[in-house]
């Protein structure tokens, strides 16, 4: 980086965002930028793309214009580049004329330095805005949506292969945490990029604890995120389902369970969506029970879990819907549960999909199946997908953590299929799991099942085990799913021969996830650290005063902003100012009343 940018840009990063060194690639792609270079930024969520776009923008005279997919995402950036002190506005169908207009003007003086918009209106109004504004940058976010190879193609965004055209000489930025080879390749080619610099983050986040489990059933389902919201009390977590129906049914649970949750999905009125977002972002609820359409872009620091209700479609919205947690650094946990059900599912979803895309999304769904069935690290296989190279186990997912065991599981195959034959390859996965367990639901009986030879024969296992069995069975390629013939499972030539006992099939044992936790592990108030009784009570400030004046808790301070100032102790607004993401106006607005709940609580603990 030429180092007369690189001062006043380590400047300008100390004086508004309260930090003294930019991450790995950061200053790389300022510099391209300030230098009037395009770009492509890959880096993973919480990765720190944003800063790549507002530090050049901070540093020219004129506006930089931020193409963003969210109404959402756009106030959500806005409100925290105001929180900094960074002149910043949103132009979007939910804001009136007149504050449109008022944004607008002030772009045109210079006095806006990011404008937010939306790809339907930057295509509209390009025209107008390269003859009125005085547009030095513009930043397209979430840029794998304009590649049909991206998971989340979106066809307005191809109508932003004119922007180059538009607006000649202005650098041209694209950014987006989740792009494979292909993705990364068609996004400089559809937006017309001109020797872009490029960089690829690294996609590692070794603080997101991972783990997938087959689908255990509803009740435990929820213990699970009981127990989540149990663990981390002060925080928050998200639960993605695969339907609106589902999300709901979940909410009702979790309020049943005396927690505070919220549902969204694109079925609900844009109001009632917008509460829901509202509460979680304020605070007001821990949990939000949520299909895909929730969460994109949204910086809020103290998400510590996301629980996958369901197997997600491909592993880029997977690892983009996992990055929503732990985006301070700090540690975060990432649980999903699937079962054959879904997998049937999301093929029914392809099926109906638009047809050039099939191929596509058949492939992808492939790899997340791969991925979920996996008996290697899991992080390596997630760093393998997006073309980095992991030559080390992570130690921080289930495989690592506890290795599958793995066993002859010839006999219980072979009961499998032998079901499956004896009721004329006439069921699906859920109702073959019902025989072999015994089941006594009345369809069964009707259908004259529970007469068949093979029921009951399974009864020994659990229907958690069925199923994670019978996912191997057809992953393996022993069991067929049969998806123009509603779901049935049908045997397989290789099935066939296991059935006649010609094969012998190896599967992964099913272990069962222990919940229980050793009381002397247990935290409590009385043996915590002052550290965490400290950092307990800067957030209860940070709360109450979020509260007061009306803004998300984390747009105060994150997380490990907390944390650091808990560890650092300061006593004057100049050791204040030293702690991480005090810049110098949250130090000036909110330095002195964190000082005194630490002066406070430092006299309670001499007392």
């Amino acid at each position: 980086m030429n180092p007369d940018t690189h001062a006043r840009a380590l400047a300008l990063l100390r004086r508004f965002y309260g930090y003294d060194s930019f991450r790995p690639g950061q200053a790389e792609i300022i510099d391209a930028v300030a230098a009037g270079r395009d770009a492509i930024a890959l880096m993973p969520t919480g990765g720190g793309k944003s800063l790549c776009y507002q530090m050049p923008a901070l540093m020219c005279d004129g506006v930089c214009v931020v193409v963003s997919p969210l109404i959402a995402l756009m106030d959500d950036q806005v409100a925290a580049l105001l929180a900094n002190g960074i002149p910043a506005a949103a132009v979007h169908s939910n804001r009136p004329d007149d504050e449109v207009r008022e944004a607008l003007e002030q772009a045109r003086l210079g006095r806006v330095k990011l404008l937010y918009t939306s790809p339907e209106r930057f295509v509209a109004d390009l025209p107008a805005w390269s003859r009125s504004l005085p547009i030095r940058i513009v930043a397209i976010d979430e840029a794998h949506c304009i590649s049909q190879w991206g998971h989340d193609f979106r066809p307005v965004y191809t109508e932003l292969a004119g922007v180059k055209a538009a607006l000649p000489g202005v650098p041209v930025i694209a950014l987006t945490a989740t792009a494979d080879r292909l993705t990364r390749d068609d996004i400089a080619r559809q937006l017309a990029l001109r020797d872009p610099f490029s960089w690829t983050g690294s996609f590692d986040r070794p603080n997101i604890s991972i783990e997938v489990a087959p689908d255990p059933g509803k009740a435990r389902r929820i213990a699970r995120v009981r127990e989540l919201v149990r663990k981390y009390p002060d925080d928050s977590g998200i639960v993605y389902c695969l339907s609106r129906a589902k999300a709901e049914a979940m909410t009702a649970a979790l309020q049943a369970c005396g927690i505070r949750a919220a549902c969204y999905h694109a079925g609900m009125p844009a109001a009632a969506r917008e509460e829901s977002q509202r509460a979680f972002i304020n605070g007001d609820v821990s949990v939000v029970c949520a299909t895909v359409a929730f969460g994109m872009g949204i910086d809020k620091s103290n998400i510590r879990w996301v629980v996958h209700n369901n197997m997600p479609a491909n592993i880029e919205s997977y690892y983009q819907e996992i990055g929503r947690a732990g985006r301070d650094g700090l540690p975060a946990e990432a649980v999903m549960f699937h079962s054959v059900g879904d997998v049937i599912t999301l093929r029914r979803f392809i099926d109906d999909s638009d047809s050039s895309r099939r191929g596509i999304n058949t492939e992808k769904l492939a790899r997340m199946q791969a991925f979920v069935d996996a008996a290697v690290c899991r992080r390596r296989m997630l760093l393998s997908y997006f073309n980095e190279e992991k030559v080390r186990d992570c130690g921080n997912c289930d495989v690592c953590r506890s290795a599958p065991l793995r066993f002859d599981g010839t006999v219980a195959v072979q009961k499998a299929l032998s079901a499956v034959v004896r009721t004329d390859c006439g069921v699906g996965a859920y109702m073959l799991c019902d025989i072999l367990r015994g089941s006594l639901r009345h369809d069964l009986r009707l259908r004259g099942y529970d007469r068949i030879r093979t029921f009951g024969a399974g009864a020994d296992m659990s229907m958690a085990e069925w199923n994670y069995y019978i996912s191997q069975m057809i992953q393996l390629g022993l069991l067929d799913v049969a998806y123009d013939d509603n779901n049935r499972l049908r045997p397989t030539p290789y099935g066939m021969r296991a059935l006649r006992g010609e094969e012998r099939v190896m599967l992964a044992k099913y272990t069962e996830r222990t919940a229980a936790r050793s009381a002397a592990k247990t935290a409590s108030s009385a043996s915590r650290s002052d550290t965490d009784s400290l950092l307990a009570r800067l957030k209860a400030v940070r709360r109450a005063e979020a509260a007061r004046i009306k803004m998300p808790p984390y747009l105060i301070f994150s997380d490990a902003s907390l944390a650091d100032m808990a560890r650092r102790r300061p006593h004057t607004l100049d050791d204040f100012r030293e702690v991480q993401g005090a810049g110098e106006v949250k130090t000036a607005r909110f330095g002195q009343m964190f000082l005194d709940a630490i002066r406070d609580f430092e006299r309670g603990t001499l007392l």
